[in-house]
């Protein structure tokens, strides 16, 4: 039974010649107990789509649709009040961004409940005992406990579990899940998938946003693909992962990481070509087979998306550019840059690194995996000497680091250098991009635009982007800034925390090759701490892997992956949702 019909949807934001048609002519259905995915890169209306379907889309928007129908209503007819009454009791929203989608000022236990308070679903008096219920049903281990904390006090994985928690309240007919497992590592990632099919086998229908190809092939019956604001391929899960018809789906998911793509590229370059007509396909400027039937004579959308809107290009055509494979990294040299030894470290008596020992070789990409909570931070942070460990040592280049007093270790700091996974957290958002990475060069003794714009062009940056604030840029160009920003002191280490669980697909395939570029041109050697075990597999030479604050394996990312010694690392790789990539 349909339970959603979208048909001929626009959203709009801004008047006349500044104008944005951020949605375009964008139609489909879902059944009750379904699940359509709509995948796509930032920036293609994914989120636009789905907030309009809560009236969400904000001050300034203009949502206009042939037929927007939920469950017999009329969306398009809704009120303030109306929409009240559907939001969190009919169709339940849940945003990617847990700490800014979570009240700092309130419990999470208040959080996760007041669905039920603000539609009189319980009696206030039970409003503690089911919020952690509720917890609980998402995941949440020590909910009563957890339920009386507030938002920072949790980690980015329990706050998105809290937020799931709170979507589930109202027990909603329809629940929108805008990137709900991107925070996650992968055995909490499978819970709350688990989570959601239980959810869809009681009947609620599931508009899933997400940029992980693989949960989408676990999760959904059917798949959009969205481009410029269109939906340019659509069908069922199985065929569209399988046989996928439009050049743009064929690069998504050329760009999955995974043991299949080591030495070669993700990313595919961008063909140089002119915009496309306004009904032609948007695609066009980064195909290498767009020709003049895609822009002249094609004008009607085929909104079914069964096929390229060009009948010259075949299911079987290659993805948009060619993918090229890198030179293989050189050999690690044999003596460790970073050498971590039997080094342990509490936390309000709370014992978070054990005994772990690591060595990191120049120019050599060191993968550290495990669950939320594992230490995987602190060791990164007592490496780069932002944390002292309680026992053992860090030594940089052979020479003594954790034990030195900070007056002498400052000096040596430009040796390593952070990438963060959250860019705009850790930019000053009055600061252009210019005074950003400016202020690193700075560091160094040079002054002048002339470096900034050279480590700019080095990330695949165009000066033009110089006065620019973060919040002028897209996710990919905040994170090559802050590629930038650690490369200007010059370093031998780059640690990076989690540096494209954020990003989407087609992004992250360009961050991952900028990196290995970087590795193989500059001799960077890397730690590189990921939730996402394809990525790993793809980018690093070795894998240790962490949990309860221990290390219990670590060897060659191949042998490890293939044949796993400790059984928490075949726990961990069992839970991985994975995608078998048409060749």
């Amino acid at each position: 039974m349909t339970l959603l019909t979208v048909e001929g949807l626009d959203v709009r934001f801004g008047v006349g010649e500044r104008a944005v048609r951020a949605v375009r002519e964008v139609s489909f259905t879902l059944d009750r107990g379904e699940c359509l995915a709509v995948v796509g890169e930032s920036g293609s209306g994914k989120s636009v789509t789905a907030r309009s379907l809560v009236g969400l889309t904000g001050p300034g928007s203009a949502v206009t649709a042939r037929r927007l129908e939920f469950d017999g209503t009329d969306l398009t007819a809704l009120g303030e009040a109306g929409w009240r009454g559907v939001r969190g009791r009919r169709i339940g929203l849940v945003l990617q961004d847990a700490l800014t989608s979570l009240d700092p000022l309130h419990t999470v236990g208040a959080e996760v409940a007041e669905p039920l308070r603000v539609h009189g679903l319980a009696p206030r008096r039970e409003l503690p005992s089911l919020a952690a219920s509720l917890l609980t049903r998402a995941g949440v281990p020590e909910a009563e406990r957890r339920a009386a904390q507030y938002p920072h006090q949790l980690s980015g994985g329990l706050r998105q579990r809290a937020l799931i928690a709170s979507a589930l309240a109202g027990s909603p007919d329809l629940l929108i899940a805008d990137e709900p497992t991107t925070a996650l590592d992968v055995t909490v990632q499978a819970q709350v998938l688990d989570l959601l099919a239980e959810l869809r086998r009681g009947g609620t229908a599931l508009l899933l946003i997400s940029h992980d190809l693989s949960v989408v092939a676990r999760t959904a019956d059917r798949v959009a693909v969205m481009y410029g604001g269109r939906i340019v391929e659509t069908g069922p899960t199985e065929r569209l992962l399988a046989e996928p018809r439009h050049p743009y789906t064929r690069a998504l998911l050329a760009a999955v990481p995974g043991p299949a793509t080591r030495g070669r590229r993700l990313s595919a370059p961008v063909v140089d070509r002119p915009r496309p007509t306004p009904d032609g396909c948007p695609y066009a400027p980064r195909c290498d087979r767009a020709d003049r039937t895609c822009l002249e004579a094609l004008p009607a959308i085929d909104h079914h998306g069964t096929r390229c809107w060009n009948p010259v290009l075949e299911p079987s055509a290659a993805t948009a550019g060619p993918l090229t494979a890198p030179e293989p990294p050189s050999a690690p040299a044999a003596a460790p840059v970073v050498e971590v030894d039997q080094v342990s470290k509490a936390f309000g008596g709370r014992l978070v690194v054990r005994g772990v020992s690591l060595r990191l070789a120049a120019g050599e990409v060191l993968g550290l995996v495990g669950e939320s909570g594992s230490g995987k931070t602190t060791v990164a942070r007592m490496v780069l000497g932002l944390e002292q460990p309680d026992s053992g040592t860090v030594r940089l280049g052979g020479a003594p680091w954790s034990e030195l007093p900070e007056r002498r270790r400052r000096a040596q700091r430009l040796r390593l250098q952070s990438v963060p996974q959250d860019p705009l957290g850790s930019f000053d958002p009055r600061h252009t991009v210019e005074r950003v990475v400016g202020a690193a060069v700075a560091r160094t003794g040079v002054r002048g635009r002339a470096r900034v714009a050279e480590l700019l062009d080095q990330v695949g940056l165009s000066a033009a982007l110089l006065p620019r604030r973060p919040a002028e840029l897209s996710g990919g160009q905040r994170q090559r800034v802050a590629i930038a920003r650690a490369l200007a002191p010059a370093p031998e280490v780059l640690v990076c925390d989690e540096p494209v669980s954020a990003l989407d697909v087609s992004v992250q395939a360009q961050i991952l090759d900028l990196l290995a570029d970087l590795r193989q041109h500059l001799g960077l050697a890397m730690l590189f701490i990921s939730h996402d075990l394809g990525v790993v597999h793809h980018l690093a030479d070795r894998v240790a892997v962490m949990t309860d604050g221990r290390l219990v394996e670590t060897g060659e990312v191949t042998e490890v992956f293939a044949r796993p010694a400790a059984a928490y690392t075949r726990r961990l790789l069992a839970a991985v949702t994975t995608l078998e990539v048409p060749a």
